[in-house]
């Protein structure tokens, strides 16, 4: 991260390498890999991992418990939860939520806590995951339903995982 973004609060976390954190954001104790964008307007709360190579756009909510591995997209308004009964005082259970490496989820879906989407797996815009999606699957609607798998084409390769110019397409 080049400068600090002068409207944004960032607590406790550890910025990776060359990662672009824009203003407007809000990153309490977390850790966001090399490489990654962060856009206007996302809040991360203590304790998430984000990975390298991730690309995060404006007005996501990610809080305690998700875990976001490599080369991750997450649109616009994507929106983790972490307790499936959530309520303003007392106790609550918090659920880990996964997301496999080159995994893209699209503009205004809700996760649910305590899923895992696959590696390579596609949710398209506006589901709702209530439960994991395998790799390589391609899941919408709500609740987000498997309806395909990821065409071979669109698979990164062993050989240009994670290699500069490599293009997912």
């Amino acid at each position: 991260m080049r400068r600090r973004p002068k409207y944004s609060i960032i607590k406790k976390t550890k910025v990776g390498q060359s990662s672009r954190v824009y203003d407007q954001v809000n990153l309490y104790g977390c850790t966001i890999g090399q490489n990654t964008k962060i856009d206007a307007f996302v809040y991360v709360e203590e304790g998430v991992t984000i990975g390298d190579n991730c690309k995060i756009r404006p007005f996501v909510f990610i809080p305690t418990g998700v875990i976001i591995e490599d080369n991750v997209f997450i649109g616009p308004s994507v929106t983790f939860t972490n307790d499936k009964y959530p309520k303003a005082h007392g106790e609550w259970k918090l659920l880990e939520t996964r997301v496999k490496k080159f995994a893209s989820i699209g503009a205004g879906s809700v996760i649910n806590p305590g899923v895992t989407i696959g590696e390579n797996a596609l949710i398209g815009s506006g589901s709702v995951v209530t439960r994991d999606i395998p790799d390589n699957a391609i899941a919408f609607g709500n609740p987000a339903r498997v309806i395909s798998k990821v065409l071979p084409a669109l698979v990164p390769s062993a050989k240009t995982r994670g290699t500069k110019g490599s293009s997912r397409l």
